[in-house]
């Protein structure tokens, strides 16, 4: 039996759900057991969204804005995050796809290795760097309380928890989360209350009595703290899918703008502050140095390492997991083995050096002027030219219409990258008109990509 008539006897016979979700058991197939309600999918968001990479855009604005305009830049990033969350998890939280199969209808089976690659590199970038910020943070409470100071051994221990905790797949990772919101709520308002009180007057002459500018770096700022999340823009749906069904668009946007929000103000801000009270960007030196109760800094230092394992099993694991399991045809915990074993390979020593926060700023730029096209055609291709009616069965069946590559989405993808490269500072937003107008144009037009159409 092929595996178009497997997936059409599925979606006639939904009690004979395709995709089991035990241990270890993930799959590619239309999920149609949902484990998510809509408290614990947005815990879940809340939880996977403690960013150390938020902490360094936060320092990046230093002496670019002032307080008021950056926590209007956060918020403005985060409502536009909730919009297109909403509207690209649309079709996974419908059909119960994900992202790697949803973006066959627009870029072909084998053309999905694009989008792919473009989602799997700054994850696994991620994933290493904030696996060695956790890491550092449980070798310094190592070394206040046991004397054993050794960060290499402590990655190494770190990487390889995480590598573990992956392999449960989306059941493990909806406890992992929904446990550890709120840990990560308190201890994030106590380190929020810890930096104002020890940098307050630093604060008010550095951030607070400047006048900054509301111009492009403003609206450049705004899309930096975006950056961080439009990668989960991309492969939404791969968390949608988990999503039990009843709610309707306004609903969704409000529950991913509600999580995201809290998580990305308080980090962003926290960087913002202790780097421009001291011109200290590595997070560890910042705590340690803000937080003159010895238990306190413990918990304190806890919570980043805690917060770098919810954040990398939800967003950096699960994308570029799943891209394997797509392209090598792998099984989910094979695939999240590797994954893990490639963040070594990020040397993430150099990315939280004091020097490299300007350099973390323009990789989010970089990448989000690949990931903005990309996220423009797969709009466009559900919204406007399939109208949200797929073709499930066509979805699986490598020989049918969407064989091969389509041209004309890597094409506009690579227009709307060269426009957004020309205007670093809001390059997601740049790329968005010019890659969503020439995919559907190539789409109307070009005889090649008939077959796509239909």
């Amino acid at each position: 039996m092929n595996s178009e008539n497997v997936v059409s006897q599925a979606l006639d016979c939904p009690e004979q759900p395709i995709a089991s979700k035990a241990a270890g058991a993930e799959s590619l197939a239309p999920q149609q057991t949902r484990i998510m309600g809509r408290m614990s999918y947005l815990l879940a968001w809340f939880g996977g969204c403690v960013s150390i990479g938020t902490f360094a855009m936060g320092s990046s604005i230093v002496g670019t804005l002032n307080l008021l305009q950056a926590t209007l830049a956060i918020a403005i990033g985060c409502f536009i995050i909730g919009i297109a969350l909403a509207i690209n998890g649309a079709a996974g939280y419908k059909y119960g796809i994900p992202f790697m199969v949803q973006a066959r209808s627009a870029f072909g089976f084998a053309g999905t290795r694009f989008p792919g690659l473009v989602r799997a590199v700054p994850a696994i970038v991620w994933y290493g760097f904030q696996s060695w910020i956790g890491a550092a943070a449980i070798n310094t409470v190592s070394a206040s309380m046991f004397g054993f100071d050794n960060l290499v051994f402590y990655f190494i221990v770190f990487q390889f928890l995480q590598i573990g905790l992956s392999i449960f797949g989306f059941q493990g990772i909806k406890w992992l989360e929904n446990v550890g919101s709120v840990f990560i709520l308190f201890s994030l308002v106590y380190m929020f209350y810890s930096v104002i009180n020890r940098y307050g007057d630093e604060i008010m002459v550095n951030l607070v009595n400047i006048e900054g500018t509301w111009g492009l770096p403003f609206w450049g700022a705004t899309m930096l703290f975006l950056g961080i999340y439009s990668t989960m823009m991309l492969n939404v749906s791969d968390y949608s899918r988990e999503l039990k069904k009843g709610s309707g668009p306004g609903l969704l946007t409000t529950l991913y703008a509600m999580s995201i929000l809290p998580c990305t103000l308080f980090m962003g801000l926290i960087g913002l502050m202790v780097s421009g009270a001291t011109g200290v960007n590595d997070p560890i030196q910042v705590f340690a140095n803000a937080v003159d109760n010895t238990p306190l800094l413990i918990i304190t230092l806890l919570f980043i390492a805690f917060a770098q394992v919810t954040t990398n099993v939800l967003n950096n694991v699960v994308p570029p997991t799943y891209i394997l399991m797509d392209v090598f045809k792998l099984p989910f915990r094979s695939a999240t083995v590797i994954v893990g074993l490639l963040a070594f390979a990020t040397f993430p020593w150099e990315l939280v050096k004091d020097e490299s926060s300007a350099g973390l700023q323009i990789f989010v730029q970089t990448y989000s002027a690949f990931l903005g096209p990309i996220f423009a055609v797969m709009v466009v291709d559900y919204f406007i030219l399939r109208r949200r009616q797929l073709d499930i069965a066509k979805l699986y069946d490598e020989n049918g219409p969407y064989r091969g590559v389509n041209y004309a989405a890597i094409a506009a993808s690579l227009l709307g990258a060269g426009v957004a490269l020309s205007l670093p500072a809001v390059s997601w937003y740049a790329s968005l008109l010019p890659a969503g107008l020439s995919y559907y144009l190539m789409m109307q037009y070009l005889p090649a990509c008939a077959r796509f159409r239909s």
